[in-house]
């Protein structure tokens, strides 16, 4: 669909079923049983994503926020460590997630208006979603004490992250950006989704296909389509015009007092390298790690490295 042309509110889609039953309040709290659940669309409230028990145990809740229902996905003990997923949404298990649950408390929530989230009709920016997640830190007794929780983004999470920052200079422990979108770069440009199909947006995120291809099949099931399809229309609604950069963050950048780990894959065709050696350069305490072999999604490439850099950044300082 042309970015222009999104409608702002189409018919409800439903993208599948679930085993279990439905979420019956507005924040319920439950184990992620080790049989899998198919997602329905973020808009009717009462589905969750996929999950799949292993070694960490993964529990779901919903969450009122700002008069929608945000879903939350956590486990595992430690510091808090809250991870902001891409604009194509999340699989709700992932390896890079059960390494850092080995360590940390994650938590990794659904943007609202993306996966298992409710979208508010309100929104129309992607500040007002970092203000949104705010909120749910605000709201959630293990992140409400300021310089506990650490924040990793990873693309469009990332942005939103670095949103965060700006919004509270002093509040979060340590800050990763993962292949961040955010900023214009000079040079090359950010791949624009309305201009490919879904699998072809998500393929470019890999540097291996095969990566692609063990993760959601050569040929992704529909259910998975319509997913993406949901999640790109919510990203049209916020980060349209300009296209995935707000103007105003370079300038606002350089007041975050939190330290920052900047990461990006070598091979990333989504946002170029040079938006990765723009976010080091404009956060007064960051340094850029560069992951070979390696396209926009890093996480799902190359789990084991990026969780052992933000493993070892993030405990720097630990007694």
């Amino acid at each position: 669909m042309p970015r222009g042309l999104v409608d702002p509110d189409p018919p409800p889609t439903t993208r599948g079923t679930t085993t279990k039953r439905a979420v019956a309040s507005p924040r319920e709290k439950r184990v992620v049983w080790a049989d899998v659940e198919r997602a329905a669309s973020p808009r009717d409230g009462g589905a969750f994503a996929t999950v799949s028990m292993s070694a960490a145990n993964w529990t779901t809740e919903t969450i009122p926020i700002a008069g929608v229902t945000m879903q939350l996905t956590r486990a595992g003990e430690g510091p808090p460590l809250l991870v902001l997923h891409h604009d194509v949404g999340t699989l709700a298990r992932l390896p890079f997630y059960d390494a850092l649950a080995r360590r940390f408390t994650v938590l990794v929530p659904s943007h609202l208006g993306y996966d298992g989230s409710q979208r508010p009709e309100w929104m129309r920016n992607v500040r007002d979603l970092a203000a949104a997640h705010q909120w749910l830190l605000a709201d959630l007794a293990v992140t409400r004490a300021p310089q506990t929780v650490s924040v990793v983004g990873l693309g469009f999470g990332g942005w939103v992250a670095a949103e965060m920052a700006t919004q509270a200079p002093r509040t979060f422990r340590k800050l990763v950006l993962v292949g961040a979108m955010g900023l214009k770069p000079d040079r090359g440009v950010i791949a624009d989704q309305a201009l490919v199909s879904y699998i072809d947006y998500v393929r470019l995120g890999f540097s291996d296909q095969s990566a692609f291809d063990r993760l959601f099949g050569a040929e992704p099931e529909t259910s998975r389509l319509e997913h993406w399809d949901l999640n790109r229309e919510m990203s049209f609604r916020i980060a349209w015009k300009p296209y995935m950069y707000n103007p105003s963050l370079p300038h606002l950048l350089g007041g975050v007092a939190t330290p920052a780990l900047i990461v990006w894959g070598r091979d990333d065709r989504v946002v170029p390298l040079e938006c990765g050696e723009r976010y080091a350069k404009a956060l007064p305490r960051a340094r850029l790690e560069v992951v070979e072999g390696a396209g926009h999604f890093v996480e799902m490439e190359k789990p084991d490295e990026l969780a052992r850099l933000v493993t070892d950044f993030v405990s720097q300082g630990d007694a």
